[in-house]
C-alpha cells in the first residue's frame, strides 16, 4: 500500500468518511458524464417508477435519483467492478468487495430538496455494516447548491434511531439528530467536479436544499459491500415491499 493510500486509511477509519481531490481526470469525468447522459436520454423513459425519481413527476427535468445504474448498461457496470473505484472501496474497508451498486443523484435547481440526516447502513441491513459509498462530483458542490455534511468519528458510534421521512428517495431518517455534538461538529464537505467523498456505511451525513437559481447538483454514487458483511435478507424484503408501496403512493399523490 503506498503512503496516501495508508494516510487515506487512516483518516478514513478516525472520521469515516474521506475527500479525493481530483480523483477522476478531466477525461474520466467527460466520460461518465456523457454516458449518464446517453442514459437519462434512452434508458431512463424505460425504467419503472421505483428505480427513477422526480421531484414533479410530469417535468423529466427534474430527475433526481437513479437506481441499480449497472443492471441497465455495460458503462456502469464495468466502472462498479473491476475499476479504480472497487481497488479503493477494498483499501479503506480493509477487505475484498463482495457487492456494488451505481446510483444517480441529483438536486434540480430551486426545486432539489434536502437530504435527511441518516446513516447508509440503516437501509443495507447489513451485519456487520461493512459498507462504502463513493460520492462522484458532476460538477461544483456547494453551501449553496447542497453539498454534503458529515459528523466526524460518528461510524464508531453505533446506529442512531431512524424513523419515517416525506422526502422521496430517502424514506429514513435519524429522529434525534441535532444535538449539541451533531451540530458543534458537524463538517460541510464542498467539492470540485472530478472530486470524490467516500464515507462508511455508518457515518451520518446530510445535506441541504439546493438554494441555487440555475446550477444542478449532480452526483454519481458507487455502494461497496464488503464479503465479511451479511445482508439480513428477509427484514430487507420486507423492508423494500413496505418501501414501494410508500413511493407508489408519493409518485400517484405527487
Amino acid at each position: 500500500m503506498s503512503t496516501a493510500a495508508m494516510r487515506l486509511k487512516e483518516n478514513f477509519d478516525t472520521d469515516g468518511f474521506v475527500k479525493m481531490h481530483g480523483f477522476l481526470s478531466a477525461a474520466e469525468l467527460s466520460e461518465i458524464k456523457e454516458n449518464l447522459d446517453r442514459l437519462i436520454r434512452d434508458v431512463v423513459p424505460t425504467m419503472p417508477p421505483a428505480h427513477a425519481f422526480f421531484e414533479d413527476k410530469n417535468n423529466p427535468a427534474s430527475l433526481k435519483q437513479l437506481f441499480h445504474l449497472a443492471d441497465y448498461d455495460p458503462f456502469f457496470k464495468q466502472l462498479v467492478a473491476g475499476s479504480k473505484f472497487e481497488k479503493m472501496a477494498e483499501t479503506l474497508l480493509g477487505e475484498k468487495t463482495a457487492k456494488g451498486e451505481a446510483e444517480y443523484f441529483n438536486k434540480p435547481p430551486r426545486i432539489g430538496k434536502p437530504t435527511p440526516p441518516h446513516q447508509d447502513a440503516y437501509y443495507f441491513m447489513l451485519a456487520p455494516p461493512q459498507a462504502i459509498t463513493f460520492w462522484i462530483a458532476l460538477e461544483d458542490v456547494d453551501y449553496e447548491n447542497g453539498c454534503l455534511h458529515y459528523i466526524p468519528g460518528s461510524h464508531l458510534k453505533g446506529m442512531r434511531p431512524h424513523g419515517k421521512n416525506d422526502i422521496l428517495g430517502f424514506s429514513q431518517c435519524i429522529t434525534d439528530f441535532g444535538q449539541e455534538a451533531d451540530l458543534n461538529n458537524e463538517k460541510p464537505m464542498p467539492v470540485k467536479a472530478g472530486d470524490v467523498l467516500a464515507h462508511h456505511g455508518m457515518t451520518i451525513h446530510r445535506a441541504p436544499p439546493n438554494q441555487s437559481l440555475s446550477r444542478s447538483r449532480r452526483v454519481l454514487g458507487l455502494v461497496y459491500f464488503g464479503e465479511s458483511a451479511r445482508e439480513d435478507v428477509l427484514a430487507k424484503q420486507a423492508y423494500q415491499e413496505k418501501l414501494s408501496k410508500e413511493r407508489m403512493v408519493a409518485i400517484q399523490t405527487g
